[in-house]
């Protein structure tokens, strides 16, 4: 899909001038070499304000970066597999606070890792069950084995290789036998929750992830371009991947690295995984999209639940999804160490709760999220604005480009 008609920014109360830093900060990476391409858009009042794009999808191949460039989403996959749960729910089929296993036989007999003896790991029954609320907010005890400070880590790093080539069922019923990082509601940990939740919405639903995400959402909104592979006729529009690592490492050590390390090839656009259907269906992770395409699901939720007449949730759906959903003492939230200062997290998505503490310019009750790779897009329902950026590089945070994005948006905004 092309990115609609861009209007001046005037017409929904941006300063032209002042929305020139947006594109001088991305020509500012990739002109240094640091980014191999970005694209942008900001959406305000029903309009489209400013779209661009700078550098290449395609290093090695001469390609520039495109506004129709198709790119790996990653975890933006997840607000989309948590609006299909909803949909769900409103249709009863299950409410927010019943348990997991009442669904997914496989986390009946679930336990929680409460230390070790000489006899190996100490298992004890959790407090409550984890509940379809807590796999939305992240507080199930569920983790991806990203990081370092519970044996519960090395436990999903060790059996991620029985997951490989499995179908969606047969990893969460791997996933299942792992312990629970802790009891539930007790922490946020960003993990696998979503991937269960992808699951869930296929054993209520009767449908593979792949297919109601395409009769449910794809389809009624337009998003002809978002789906788990690109098309073979679409190959050409693919991205690269870039790092600055040769070999990426989750928790790699980023200490001894010079302030602008040269870029990698990380995944070649004519040789990757995304150029075929896979065979586990990541609802967590797992789609390819376009800025075009995730404008009109954001659009979806800024309106309400509803875009050019079609309906995919309830307003009111939409506002319980859009606030925050932990209690005081799980805010900020946070991926290992970096916490994201003054953000909470609704369902499916991080919220802004306090502007201050966050730093930045907003609004309380921004929310939004992003993707590994360095893709991301927030909401304002107070300004009625939507900001989406792109980039396909990993780590996504070693560059601050994607915060100063959101600087840049909003120091132009003038009524």
């Amino acid at each position: 899909m092309n990115i609609p008609e861009i209007v001046a920014p005037e017409k929904a109360g941006f300063s032209s001038k002042r929305m020139e830093r947006i594109d001088a900060l991305q020509r500012r990476y990739v002109d240094d070499g640091h980014i191999a391409g970005t694209s942008s858009l900001v959406y305000r009042k029903g309009h489209i304000v400013h779209a661009s794009a700078h550098g290449h999808r395609d290093r090695e191949a001469g390609a520039p970066m495109t506004l129709d460039t198709i790119l790996r989403i990653y975890s933006m996959t997840k607000p989309i597999t948590t609006v299909a749960a909803l949909m769900l729910m409103e249709e009863g089929a299950f409410l927010l606070n019943d348990p997991i296993a009442k669904y997914l036989p496989a986390f009946e007999d679930a336990q929680v890792y409460a230390g070790a003896d000489v006899n190996g790991p100490l298992l004890v029954k959790p407090e409550r069950p984890p509940t379809i609320q807590d796999l939305m907010r992240h507080t199930a005890g569920l983790s991806y084995g990203w990081f370092q400070d519970s044996p519960v880590e090395e436990m999903y790093r060790l059996s991620a290789d029985e997951r490989l080539g499995c179908s969606l069922e047969q990893a969460i019923d791997s996933l299942a036998r792992l312990p629970l990082l802790f009891h539930p509601g007790t922490a946020w940990r960003y993990g696998v929750a979503t991937d269960v939740l992808g699951r869930l919405v296929e054993v209520i639903s009767g449908l593979p992830l792949d297919e109601f995400f395409r009769r449910h959402i794809f389809a009624p909104l337009r998003m002809n371009e978002t789906g788990f592979h690109v098309p073979e006729d679409q190959h050409h529009r693919f991205a690269s991947m870039y790092s600055i690592f040769e070999e990426l490492k989750f928790g790699a050590d980023l200490s001894g690295l010079p302030a602008h390390p040269p870029l990698h090839l990380l995944q070649a656009a004519n040789d990757n995984p995304y150029l075929q259907p896979p065979v586990l269906l990541s609802g967590g992770g797992g789609l390819v999209s376009t800025l075009a395409d995730y404008l009109r699901f954001a659009q979806m939720l800024l309106n309400g639940g509803v875009l050019d007449g079609v309906r995919i949730l309830g307003r009111k759906t939409v506002e319980l999804m859009s606030i925050n959903h932990l209690p005081s003492s799980l805010v900020p939230i946070g991926i290992g160490v970096n916490r994201s200062h003054g953000f909470g997290f609704g369902l499916g998505v991080s919220v802004l709760v306090d502007l201050a503490a966050s730093a930045l310019p907003g609004s309380l009750g921004n929310y939004g999220w992003s993707g590994a790779a360095g893709t991301r897009f927030w909401i304002d329902p107070q300004e009625e604005l939507i900001g989406l950026f792109a980039m396909q590089m990993m780590p996504s945070d070693f560059y601050p480009i994607q915060t100063e994005y959101r600087v840049a948006v909003y120091q132009a905004l003038e009524r």
